[in-house]
């Protein structure tokens, strides 16, 4: 193999392939980076078994050829030259990567390329959806964070996908919490298929996505075991999680008996400084909803909460409040991860009272729906 190429793109794929290395594994190869020269094209690839990142780059290939060599050692190398043409060579009968820069040079013992795991490739057969690239970035970042981050329940861990006709639905739940994003496809599909994707392979997809423009398709092995999404340059899979996600319809309060609007902003803040305090007593949060005297003025929602040891902090926002007053108790880093997805100017919380689930959206749109369970009332 002799290949060259810009050494600011082989930093770039470097970093984006290495993301998916597995970095505790007893399989060296999994610790390494193919490279593979051919054509007019770089590729490098990585994959931990539970996901693969593919990329190609532009090169002059003198000499094609394949090796793996260490990730992060290669890596780190690479990232120390100037943005220069960096050369990538191997000798016959030689597993050994030979990285010449302008003032460096290094050799990297490499395994055989034989003995990296094969991508999936596109089959006949497999289940196809079309998808607004910049939608589904959006989507995995309004859902993911309330994925599970245990593998207790590896179904809670992931994320369900559900394809039905020109609908794509995203849902994420750890048993205290319930996300949930509505989207459209770009184009209808057949039948109605559930996938569920592990929450840390979305969050490596969004980054893929980046600021991608034109529309990606989201392919299904007919084995319904992995996932491939394929860019001009950019291969990604990961597998899929078997089992049967909870029936989140369910989850949702169908109706609310208090219907609370209020600025996203200073409700955010607010829940932020009653989360200072609330690190000592199991990040309670208490809201107490109240409407003012003055059937013209806006009424308040105090944010607070109360830690013997340190103290107590209050804060109150103005809120529109329609339905019986009330007060509910939640997890603050709970209100925290929503309200800091969200990007409308005015969020709503819906309440059935103390010991029932609350429910915040977005007034800009009904496509968003995140549902939380209430603590203790009385703690303090």
């Amino acid at each position: 193999m002799n290949v060259s190429s810009p050494q600011e793109l082989l930093q770039r794929s470097l970093a984006q392939v290495s993301r998916a290395v597995a970095t505790k594994t007893t399989f060296p190869i999994l610790s390494n980076v193919l490279i593979d020269a051919d054509g007019e094209s770089l590729r490098l690839a990585a994959t931990n078994q539970e996901i693969g990142i593919s990329s190609s780059i532009p090169a002059q290939v003198d000499e094609p050829g394949r090796v793996t060599v260490d990730a992060r050692l290669l890596s780190e190398f690479v990232n120390t030259l100037p943005h220069e043409t960096v050369r990538l060579s191997t000798d016959l009968g030689r597993l050994m990567l030979k990285v010449n820069g302008l003032g460096a040079d290094a050799e990297i013992n490499g395994i055989d390329a034989e003995e990296f795991p094969l991508f999936p490739r596109q089959e006949d057969g497999a289940f196809t959806a079309s998808v607004d690239p910049q939608m589904l970035r959006e989507m995995i970042g309004l859902v993911e964070f309330a994925a599970a981050s245990d593998d207790s329940r590896p179904v809670l861990a992931g994320v369900l996908i559900r394809f039905e006709d020109n609908r794509i639905i995203m849902a994420a739940a750890d048993g205290f919490r319930l996300a949930v994003r509505e989207g459209e496809l770009v184009s209808s599909v057949l039948e109605r298929l559930d996938i569920i994707v592990p929450a840390r392979a979305l969050r490596e997809l969004a980054r893929i996505i980046g600021d991608r423009t034109e529309p990606i398709a989201l392919r299904v092995t007919p084995n319904r075991g992995q996932l491939l999404v394929e860019t001009e340059d950019t291969e990604f899979y990961s597998r899929l999680i078997d089992g049967t996600f909870p029936d989140f319809r369910q989850i949702v309060p169908p109706e609310f008996a208090t219907r609370i609007e209020l600025g996203r902003d200073d409700f955010l803040a607010a829940v932020r400084r009653a989360g200072f305090f609330a690190r000592d007593n199991n990040d309670v949060v208490r809201l107490s909803a109240k409407m003012s005297d003055d059937e013209l003025a806006a009424g308040n929602v105090q944010v607070s909460a109360n830690a013997a040891e340190r103290g107590s902090s209050q804060s109150d926002v103005a809120a529109a409040i329609q339905g019986p007053e009330g007060q509910i108790a939640f997890n603050s880093r709970y209100l925290v991860d929503v309200l800091s997805v969200l990007r409308s100017a005015r969020v709503m919380l819906g309440m059935n009272g103390a010991n029932q689930a609350g429910v915040v959206r977005s007034l800009d749109s009904d496509s968003y729906t995140y549902v939380i369970m209430p603590m203790v009332i009385g703690a303090n």
